[in-house]
C-alpha cells in the first residue's frame, strides 16, 4: 500500500502539513470573489438611484453581507502559500458557484421581487448557468437594478464565473490552469494550458465589445 498512498508525496516542502487541499488559499480566492461579486452590487445599486428607485437599499444590506463574509475569508486566508493544485481548483469552482448564488439571491428575496428562498436561489443559478429556465410570470414587474443584476448574472455566466476571474486577477499566479481545467467541460488540451490568462482577457474583451455593440444598435 505505501506505493499507493504515500502522504509525503502529496505535497512537497510540507507546509500544508500534508493537508489535501489548500485551505488558506482557497480562503483568499473565495474572499476575493466575494468582494468581486461586491462591486457588481454596487453597480446595480447605482442603476436603482439613477431610476429612483428604493431596491437600492437592498443591494447595499447584500454588499455589506458580502464584505463581510469575504473579509472574513481573507483575514482567514493569512499566511497562505500562493498555490493551487487541481483538487483545490475543484474546491473553489464548486464553493464559488454556491456562494455567488447564495448572496446573489439575497436583493431578489431582500426586496420581495422574489418572496421564496429557492425560488430566489433557483433564478439566480439559472441566471450564472445561462440556463435560461426562470420562475417569473412577470419579468418585467421587476425594479430596473433587479433587472440590471439578472441580466448581469447572465452575462457573467455567458464565459464563466471562474473564466472571468482569471482574466482579472492575477492573484492565481499558477493555478489558473488548476482553476480551468475545473471549470471547462469536456476534454481539454495541455496546448492551452500556458496561455489561459491571456485567452480568457481576450475573449472577455471580445465578449464586452459585442455586449457594447449590440446595446448601441437597440
Amino acid at each position: 500500500m505505501g506505493e499507493f498512498y504515500n502522504p509525503d508525496k502529496l505535497y512537497k516542502g510540507g507546509s500544508r502539513n500534508n493537508s489535501l487541499i489548500n485551505k488558506k488559499m482557497i480562503f483568499r480566492v473565495l474572499g476575493v470573489l466575494l468582494f468581486i461579486e461586491s462591486a457588481m452590487f454596487l453597480l446595480c445599486a447605482a442603476v436603482s438611484l439613477c431610476y429612483g428607485e428604493q431596491d437600492y437599499q437592498y443591494f447595499l444590506y447584500t454588499i455589506l453581507l458580502n464584505t463581510l463574509v469575504g473579509g472574513v475569508l481573507l483575514i482567514c486566508s493569512r499566511g497562505a502559500e500562493n498555490r493551487l493544485t487541481r483538487r483545490d481548483g475543484y474546491c473553489i469552482v464548486t464553493f464559488t458557484w454556491f456562494l455567488f448564488t447564495l448572496f446573489g439571491m439575497l436583493p431578489f428575496y431582500f426586496s420581495g421581487g422574489i418572496p421564496s428562498v429557492t425560488d430566489a436561489f433557483f433564478e439566480t443559478m439559472s441566471g450564472f448557468t445561462t440556463t435560461g429556465a426562470t420562475i417569473l410570470d412577470n419579468i418585467e414587474s421587476l425594479s430596473h437594478g433587479l433587472l440590471f443584476w439578472r441580466s448581469l448574472t447572465q452575462w457573467i455566466g455567458g464565459l464563466g464565473i471562474v473564466f472571468f476571474t482569471i482574466a482579472v486577477l492575477p492573484i492565481f499566479g499558477g493555478g489558473t490552469i488548476q482553476l480551468f481545467s475545473a471549470e471547462a467541460i469536456g476534454v481539454t488540451h495541455d496546448k492551452t494550458h500556458p496561455r489561459i490568462d491571456v485567452m480568457a482577457k481576450w475573449l472577455w474583451m471580445i465578449y464586452a465589445i459585442l455586449t457594447i455593440l449590440h446595446n448601441k444598435q437597440l
